[in-house]
C-alpha cells in the first residue's frame, strides 16, 4: 500500500522530466504500481483509513510523484453532479479541449508540495483524454469542471510540469480572461 512516504516532495529531479510511454500491454508490475496509486487516492479520501496511515488527501495522483517516470495516472473525482470520474490510465493524452479556460477559485493543491501555492492556475474548460485502462480497454473521456482540471492537473505532471508554473508570479490572482471560475 502507498503512503505518504512514497510521495517525493517538489524539488525532487524526477518531477522535473518528461515520464517515458508505458509498452503495451503493459507488464504486471507496471499494472501493480497503476493499481496501487488508484488505492491510495481511494483511501485518503477515507476519513478513517487517510487518519490510520497518515494520508494526505488526495483526488489524483500521476507515477512520477512516486518516482516512477512512466506515463500512468490515477484519479478519483466527483463532479459537481455526483458523478465518479475514477480511472487510473496507461499513457493518458489530451486528445482535444476547448479554447475556453476555467480555474479553482480556491486554487490548486499537489501531493508533492508541502506549502500553499496561492493563485488561480489558468486550465482548459474541456478536455478530450484518451489513455488505456488497467483492463488494457483504450478509454476517450469528455470532461468539464473539475474532473477536466484534475486529469490537466496529472498530465501535466507526465511532462515535468508543476501546477505553480502556470500561476502568474507578478499577480497570482489575476483574473483569467472569460475563464469559467470553479467553486470547490
Amino acid at each position: 500500500m502507498l503512503t505518504m512516504n512514497n510521495i517525493i516532495r517538489e524539488g525532487h529531479p524526477s518531477l522535473r522530466k518528461i515520464a517515458q510511454e508505458v509498452n503495451l500491454p503493459p507488464r504486471d508490475e507496471d499494472k501493480m504500481i497503476l493499481a496501487s496509486m488508484l488505492e491510495y487516492v481511494i483511501n485518503s479520501q477515507n476519513p478513517e483509513i487517510a487518519s490510520k496511515f497518515g494520508l494526505r488527501p488526495g483526488i489524483g495522483l500521476a507515477a512520477p510523484q512516486i518516482n516512477v517516470s512512466k506515463r500512468m495516472i490515477a484519479v478519483h473525482v466527483f463532479d459537481d453532479k455526483g458523478i465518479l470520474y475514477s480511472y487510473a490510465l496507461f499513457n493518458p493524452k489530451i486528445v482535444s479541449h476547448s479554447l475556453e479556460k476555467s480555474y479553482l477559485t480556491s486554487g490548486e493543491g499537489c501531493l508533492s508540495v508541502d506549502r500553499a501555492v496561492p493563485g488561480y492556475v489558468p486550465r482548459y474548460a474541456r478536455v478530450t483524454v484518451s489513455g488505456i485502462t488497467l483492463n488494457g480497454e483504450e478509454v476517450k473521456l469528455r470532461l468539464k469542471g473539475l474532473p477536466a482540471i484534475v486529469f490537466q492537473h496529472e498530465i501535466d505532471h507526465l511532462n515535468g510540469i508543476m501546477f505553480y508554473d502556470h500561476i502568474d508570479n507578478n499577480n497570482p490572482f489575476n483574473p483569467i480572461p472569460d475563464a469559467v471560475p470553479i467553486e470547490r
